[in-house]
């Protein structure tokens, strides 16, 4: 071995000598890229400043130039300037300082669409849809929802005065409005949909949604003899790592993996497991997901269906599987940057394939079969990876009617929500509201003079005939029977609203209620109708198909997927 190690020294001192200089050419061949680049853009931005043929602003010059190179990495990497920081901190901490509603636009103005009960908005008594006219004393209309927001946020304790106009009333009037911390919850609502059913909604994963959810379970346990539970994470767009960790853990046992991340720097790769003794490790557990359902959401949904403790029921996931780091920068700024991916206990990727291509909901596309990777979960089930989470339970996504879109764009529905508020002083319980025929034609007539007219997609695809005719100088051979065709698919929008009015009176109770029990209310009333929730209320209640669809041995799927 001596006299090989003796024979062969030279060549592994050479060998190592060409390693290292390898590995120190291209250290220094990367880092003198990063450098010239640097120098270039910054030579760039000077020249610009200094000689461009009208004034710039090198702020706004600078924050642009940042966006549109982070762009070209992903969606979910981004500069986030100091006047963002308190936005930034809200989605991480559901926390900020203000009156507590939320606002939206209403042509040139500004109104309120849903004061936050128990703080300083409803506590003041401002309604939905009152227009705000004013804020400190200043007019506020054409201004958009981000300015005025700025406005109405401020440090706890401070006070802000505002302008007010409420619909049928001649006059405005003033409110001063003492601004409180708030902290949105992020379980707006939880409580029974059956005698031995328990329902939960998460909005998203900001500090100490794990506890809420935990705090919700432990109540609805001490209350009732549940027989499973309903978890919906439907329109959750995610937020912490550790509160999705904290979440699976109510439903898993300690010490089981809950998800790894895994980047370019293998030393910051993590494995995240269950800390804490479970809740509940046992409960029947039905999990809702739509396409809105991303990131941690999808964390929560995956790691339960790897891990056989859950049927997932509803559309597939986002496709969300790429964690951020916040990094610090000067002057108070800070940088999101995307440094892993998220796997859960199958080994799979959460992440779609392709995130820059997907459907008009923003959801995931269709991945054809040979790109998808399959694994497995812990009792032997088949899963893929390729974007999201697939339900075991797929159902199709309901869709409103167009004279439904048309009313809710137009704010119709919430219109006549703020005038039945004003005509209806109280009404009854969530349960036992209901609106009657006399209440939906007095809706009717109050469209009546109201503009909510739509184009159908065989009116537009008429539309597209005509001008591609035209072009083709084929128009003038089929304009009679065009214009024929045209009359009868045309549509009539007194008709369309009676044709929907069942679909049409459950959006008007939803809005009407919240306008009386706020967000809680809203969410109740939607679940009467839950076509979702009605099927894993189904499956629950039918143990032998809920422990087959787990042991993989029945694919309940209750429409397309």
């Amino acid at each position: 071995m001596k006299k090989f190690l003796r024979k062969h020294t030279l060549w592994f001192v050479i060998l190592g000598t060409t390693l290292t200089s390898v590995i120190s050419y291209g250290f220094i061949d990367e880092y003198f890229e990063v450098s010239k680049n640097l120098d270039i853009f910054s030579s760039v931005y000077r020249e610009v400043n200094m000689y461009y043929v009208d004034p710039t602003d090198p702020g706004k010059l600078m924050k642009k130039g940042i966006d549109s190179m982070l762009e070209t990495l992903d969606p979910y990497t981004n500069y986030i300037p100091e006047s963002d920081i308190e936005d930034f901190r809200f989605l991480t901490t559901g926390q900020y300082g203000g009156i507590g509603a939320l606002i939206k636009q209403k042509g040139d103005n500004v109104i309120i669409s849903d004061p936050y009960e128990g703080y300083p908005a409803q506590k003041a008594g401002l309604l939905a849809g009152d227009l705000i006219l004013e804020i400190d004393g200043k007019a506020v209309n054409n201004k958009k929802t981000d300015d005025i927001s700025r406005l109405l946020k401020g440090s706890p304790k401070t006070q802000v005065h505002l302008l007010i106009q409420r619909e049928g009333e001649s006059a405005p009037f003033e409110k001063t409005i003492t601004r409180e911390e708030i902290k949105v919850k992020s379980v707006p609502y939880y409580g029974m949909v059956s005698d031995d059913i328990a329902y939960i909604r998460l909005n998203s994963f900001t500090e100490n949604s794990g506890r809420d959810v935990g705090a919700a379970l432990k109540e609805l346990k001490s209350k009732h003899q549940l027989k499973g539970l309903v978890f919906d994470l439907r329109n959750n767009p995610g937020g912490l790592l550790n509160e999705a960790v904290n979440v699976s853990n109510l439903f898993v046992e300690r010490g089981q993996d809950i998800v790894s991340t895994k980047g370019r720097l293998k030393d910051l790769d993590r494995t995240y497991k269950a800390l804490n003794e479970a809740v509940d490790p046992g409960i029947a557990l039905a999990v809702l997901v739509n396409s809105g359902s991303a990131s941690a959401s999808e964390i929560v949904s995956g790691s339960l269906q790897d891990l056989d403790r859950a049927v997932i029921v509803g559309q597939r996931t986002f496709g969300k599987g790429l964690v951020q780091t916040t990094r610090p920068l000067s002057y108070n700024t800070q940088l999101k940057i995307t440094t892993a991916k998220y796997y859960v206990p199958s080994g799979r990727c959460i992440q779609a394939l392709d995130y820059s291509h997907r459907n008009e909901d923003g959801s995931v596309g269709k991945v054809p079969d040979s790109l998808l990777t399959e694994f497995s979960t812990r009792a032997g089930r088949k899963v893929f990876d390729g974007g999201g989470i697939l339900p075991d339970v797929s159902m199709d996504a309901t869709k409103l009617s167009n004279i439904s879109v048309s009313l809710l764009n137009k704010n119709l529905i919430f219109d006549y929500a703020t005038r039945y508020r004003r005509t209806h002083p109280e009404i009854a319980s969530v349960n036992d509201f209901v609106l009657t025929d006399a209440d939906f034609n007095d809706f009717a007539n109050f469209l009546s003079d109201k503009d909510y007219d739509y184009t159908t997609r065989s009116e537009k695809a008429m539309e597209d005939l005509k001008k591609n005719s035209e072009d083709e100088k084929y128009y003038t051979d089929i304009q009679r029977e065009y214009e024929a065709l045209k009359l009868k698919l045309a549509h009539n929008k007194q008709a369309d609203v009676e044709k929907n009015k069942n679909e049409i009176l459950q959006l008007l109770e939803e809005e009407i209620i919240s306008r009386y029990y706020y967000q809680s209310g809203r969410i109740e009333t939607a679940l009467q109708h839950d076509a979702e929730l009605k099927k894993a209320m189904e499956i629950i209640h039918d143990q032998s198909v809920y422990s087959s669809i787990l042991k993989g041995s029945l694919k309940a799927d209750a429409g397309k997927k």
